[in-house]
């Protein structure tokens, strides 16, 4: 905070364009009671788990709701995307009682990431020094009849790892902030706690290295349009005084890094032929089966990776728009706007309603209409 306020205030062009052109929000602790509790005993007294979790209990990371299982049973049974959403997964009832087990701190980010429209967002923690990103969840491997035994020495390496739709750009939001850093590519030495678990770049699929259900990464992926990761800035969750300065030369340049790829992708503007915005229109692009949906302004925000991609905005009574937007290397989201035509399908479901949700039968010229066809049509009329 203190670096963006002075090299803004001291002209910093790179800086000064960041928070012109981007809405940042910060939230210096989102478990502050685990917090002073942890900080009390410091780093030579503490451990890993001291001040993990809420004064009540929860472990916040975890304390989301699992709408990754939810999805995958949905697809098993064939349900998703025209009867189950591949996005914007509504949370589920029985989470929002005011007796569910759901910490204070859990609700009200969920109300936070409700209220914005979030694009790109990551979560600090310590412990490790990596990158992790969605999903964490863990899929369940289906049951296979009869299947053929296994030899011995069979290794069937990471059966339930399932991957997002946008996992490419995923990796390279990931990679972005861990290339960037001075440390994190240095995996030479092994992990913090076992071996390296990032195949030499400092970057990990959740499920792949800490499978979790329930996670704050999942939840932002399947409930928002935000692509949220976890970032790890080192082994050790207390640094000394000594070593922050340090600390903060080995992140700078990946948190600017990484906050600079929110402008990479497409993004643009909804609208009717009368120029009115319309809101939660849902932006769909070909070969990733997750959409996205526009704000109350209309516009939206969609972080992809180089290349020409297929897209279509789409919206209750209104006929699909479709074209092709190009996304550059440079930092710099393409514009891509949309006009949407009002449908008849509502005045077609009307008329269906009246038939009963009938086939209307075709009148054939010249031949005379029973009572009940000219009462319908009548009707229809």
């Amino acid at each position: 905070m203190q670096f963006l306020c002075k090299e803004y205030q001291d002209g910093n062009p790179r800086v000064r364009g960041l928070v012109t052109d981007t809405r940042i929000h910060l939230v210096p602790s989102l478990n502050p009671d685990g917090y002073e509790l942890a900080r009390e005993a410091g780093s030579e007294l503490g451990n890993w788990a001291l001040g993990h979790w809420t004064e009540e209990g929860f472990d916040l990371f975890e304390n989301f709701p699992d709408l990754a299982s939810a999805l995958w049973a949905a697809e098993e049974r064939r349900l998703v995307p025209h009867q189950f959403p591949n996005h914007h997964i509504p949370i589920p009832e029985h989470y929002l009682a005011e007796d569910a087990a759901v910490a204070v701190e859990t609700r009200a980010v969920m109300a936070w990431m409700d209220k914005n429209p979030f694009v790109l967002g990551a979560n600090l923690q310590g412990g490790e020094k990596l990158v992790s990103f969605p999903f964490d969840t863990a899929r369940p491997s289906p049951p296979t009849p009869a299947a053929a035994p296994r030899p011995l020495d069979y290794e069937d390496e990471h059966p339930e790892l399932q991957e997002t739709p946008d996992h490419a750009v995923f990796r390279w939001l990931a990679i972005s902030y861990a290339s960037a850093h001075l440390t994190m590519t240095e995996t030479f030495r092994g992990g913090c706690h076992t071996q390296d678990v990032t195949d030499a770049m400092g970057i990990v699929q959740g499920a792949k290295w800490h499978p979790r259900a329930g996670s704050m990464n999942d939840f932002s992926y399947l409930h928002t349009n935000c692509l949220e990761l976890s970032v790890y800035l080192g082994c050790d969750k207390f640094p000394h005084e000594s070593e922050l300065q340090q600390e903060w030369e080995n992140n700078k340049e990946s948190l600017l890094t990484f906050m600079e790829q929110v402008h990479r992708g497409i993004k643009g503007i909804v609208t009717d032929q009368q120029g009115e915005p319309i809101a939660n229109a849902t932006i769909v692009v070909g070969g990733i089966n997750h959409n996205i949906r526009t704000a109350s302004g209309g516009d939206y925000w969609r972080i992809l990776n180089p290349g020409e991609y297929r897209v279509s905005a789409r919206a209750e009574g209104y006929n699909p728009s479709v074209k092709t937007c190009h996304v550059l290397y440079d930092i710099g989201a393409t514009q891509c706007n949309f006009v949407l035509s009002r449908s008849n399908w509502k005045r077609i479901r009307e008329i269906m309603a009246m038939n009963g949700n009938r086939p209307i039968r075709l009148v054939v010229p010249g031949r005379p209409m029973t009572p009940r066809e000219r009462l319908r049509l009548r009707m229809r009329l």
